[in-house]
């Protein structure tokens, strides 16, 4: 399968570069993945479409702020650090510019020595390990001295760091915000609560490969960055329930859409579980579980592309991405969102 089959069109000043004043206000696209019929909705108007018995899930983790800025202790040579998996004794895998400069030995000093790194090893991708010492806790001085990772394609300076958080993000350790969440208020929860619907809390702490271009010109060659997640047994029993009594399972993202995907045994059930996954889901594929999904508009040739051209069809989603166009939804991470249901 080609990769240029999910390119698309997308003008530039359609990306969303600031979130919207009231999270719930975004913009709603409806897309029946059986039909391809469309309909246009405001955010909150999902509410409406949801049923009792039926089972949300949703990402909980939490973002950290990941950049960070530094000098070499060498040279003073200005130096940017982003964390992405954290290993053992203080040591992180991370992306850093210029990675050239920074070879194995390379000390790294942040916040005028409130914190130091050392660059210890060099991995896939060219990503560093870096060794961090400092006095204190570190995710203290990480909330001091860091920044919110944003994605590449926003420019413009971030206010209020708690909006590339979702409002019940509670596990850290994301370099990037599940932001399909990113619409849904604690108010719209309880409502959604309220008509019956069961929320299941699910984890997956999201790596920058969500950002990554696909390289490969076939799909199936293309690899998948690891990502960490966490089931829980009372997430497990609340989605178990629902297939068992006919109800569907909406995943909020593609993140929790991947989670428990990955989880599932061959008969689409779940249980108590955590694990690294790299699973790449593109047309082809058959769900397990999930029945319907909330996403953003994601970028061209894109792997989230294609995991929603495996939901609804390659040609309900590229005609439904050149509706958006044409009707001017905003795009991406801070963007409008795509409701996908039969």
């Amino acid at each position: 399968m080609d990769v240029k089959d999910f390119d698309y069109e997308l003008p530039e000043e359609l990306i969303a570069q600031d979130p919207l004043e009231h999270r719930d206000e975004s913009r709603l696209m409806m897309l029946n993945k059986t039909t391809g019929e469309i309909e246009h909705h405001i955010f909150r108007d999902i509410v409406d479409r949801l049923e009792p018995g039926d089972c949300l899930v949703i990402n909980n983790t939490k973002v950290i702020p990941a950049r960070l800025y530094g000098v070499r202790e060498e040279t003073g040579a200005k130096i940017e650090v982003l964390l992405l998996k954290r290993g053992e004794d203080d040591t992180w895998e991370t992306l850093v510019k210029p990675g050239k400069k920074c070879r194995i030995g390379t000390r790294i000093s942040f916040g005028e020595g409130l914190l130091t790194g050392e660059v210890v090893g060099v991995v896939e991708e060219g990503n560093r390990l870096i060794k961090f010492t400092y006095d204190g806790i570190f995710e203290e001085i990480l909330d001091r001295l860091g920044q919110m990772p944003l994605p590449p394609y926003i420019t413009h300076e971030l206010k209020d760091r708690n909006r590339y958080q979702t409002v019940y993000a509670r596990h850290e350790g994301s370099a990037a915000a599940p932001t399909a969440g990113l619409h849904f208020t604690k108010e719209l929860l309880e409502e959604i609560r309220a008509k019956g619907v069961d929320i299941a809390e699910v984890t997956l702490h999201v790596g920058l490969g969500t950002f990554r271009p696909v390289k490969v010109e076939t799909i199936e060659e293309h690899h998948m960055h690891s990502e960490f997640y966490m089931i829980s047994a009372e997430a497990a029993e609340k989605i178990n329930r629902a297939k068992d009594e006919g109800h569907r399972v909406i995943c909020v993202g593609t993140t929790s859409c991947r989670t428990i995907e990955s989880a599932a045994d061959e008969n689409g059930r779940l249980k108590e579980c955590s694990g690294w996954t790299e699973i790449f889901i593109y047309p082809g594929y058959r769900f397990k579980i999930l029945d319907c999904l909330i996403t953003n508009f994601h970028l061209p040739q894109s792997t989230l592309v294609m995991l929603v051209s495996a939901l609804a069809g390659k040609e309900h989603v590229m005609a439904a991405y050149e509706e958006a166009v044409k009707e001017r939804y905003r795009f991406f991470s801070f963007g409008d969102a795509m409701f996908i249901w039969e």
